[in-house]
């Protein structure tokens, strides 16, 4: 369950790579977020704030301040970047509203010898780093999943995320392929439901009325309880729903699998990545040379972990992890090939 672990694993360090090469005491790193309206984005700043608080207490960086947008606008947050170039800071570290509609503000940044790097909702811009788990395989593995509970195949109900940003995108790619590679299933209705429960729920609640029978609910993250209490409440038979790790849908699928048996699965990528987005941005201040695109373990849960996931998850939060500097240093020798 713990990134440090699977990393610790997986990757063997060389002992010449990743020494120190120049002093990041007086660094100033900045995170700009678009958006804070659910569980996974306050706990990925809860992580940030722990994670950097520490960093600048041990003296590694001067300070690491985060900054959310009052909207989820693209034209807001690339405002924001360029406040913080006009402020000096030595990197921003970015969860982007769109993967496009900030690079002016990107390469603003990196022209004025700003480090950027962005995660999760990840940007395009050449010059900017980019940190992910692989949302496309995440989408992908929900049918293979599917399949696998439900051979016969049916009727499939997809919650979206948040449209425009990449991770919306990229796992909504992977379901069409995953559809595609087990034709059985057909999606025969579609909503955005923000990551947000609340929001998944009146989504699914307005579209019910109008769908056949549903067999499965393919999902992003933040939406499987608030699906299941819409099929709840209209009276609806209780599909099979691909859980986002949210702590509310880890419950509630223990209690359906106590009252009479509930076999699913749960995946999303740990609130955690902002903290590997902060240290990485810390290396490249100190001398290190990444690849543009870096990869972060999925965080996976499943019926023989949900009862150690669910007693490591606070009530309204998000099964997670923080990445450590050691981390950070790991997941760059293993893209560098250390």
């Amino acid at each position: 369950m713990q990134a440090r672990t699977i990393l610790a694993s997986s990757v063997l360090i060389a002992a010449s790579a990743m020494t120190a090469q120049a002093d990041t005491s007086n660094a100033r790193i900045a995170l700009s977020n678009n958006y804070a309206g659910n569980s996974w984005r306050q706990a990925m700043l809860e992580s940030w704030n722990k994670e950097t608080a520490q960093a600048v207490a041990d003296g590694i960086v001067a300070e690491a301040p985060a900054f959310t947008t009052a909207e989820n606008q693209a034209t807001e947050q690339a405002a924001q970047i360029q406040n913080m170039i006009l402020e000096g800071y030595d990197a921003i570290v970015i969860n982007a509203a769109s993967p496009t509609a900030l690079n002016g503000a990107i390469r603003e940044a990196c022209d004025a010898g700003i480090v950027v790097v962005t995660f999760d909702g990840i940007a395009t811009e050449p010059c900017a780093w980019r940190i992910e788990v692989d949302f496309h395989e995440l989408g992908r593995m929900q049918l293979e999943f599917m399949a696998g509970q439900l051979p016969e195949g049916g009727n499939l109900l997809e919650i979206r995320g948040l449209a425009g940003t990449s991770v919306d995108d990229n796992i909504h790619a992977g379901i069409l392929d995953g559809v595609a590679e087990y034709p059985q299933f057909t999606i025969v209705g579609s909503v955005h439901g923000d990551w947000a429960g609340d929001v998944s729920q009146r989504e699914v609640a307005g579209i019910l009325p109008s769908l056949p029978e549903i067999a499965g609910i393919v999902t992003q993250g933040g939406d499987g309880y608030g699906a299941a209490q819409a099929f709840a409440a209209a009276g609806r038979d209780m599909p099979l729903i691909f859980m986002g790790n949210r702590q509310d849908e880890l419950l509630w699928w223990k209690e359906q699998d106590e009252a009479g048996g509930y076999v699913t699965q749960s995946a999303s990528i740990a609130p955690g990545v902002a903290t590997a987005g902060f240290w990485i941005a810390q290396q490249i201040l100190d001398g290190a040379e990444p690849p543009k695109d870096l990869i972060v373990p999925m965080l996976v849960v499943t019926q023989d972990t949900l009862d150690e996931a669910l007693a490591n998850t606070p009530e309204g939060s998000v099964a997670n992890t923080e990445y450590s500097q050691q981390d950070a240093i790991d997941v760059i020798n293993a893209a560098t090939g250390g």
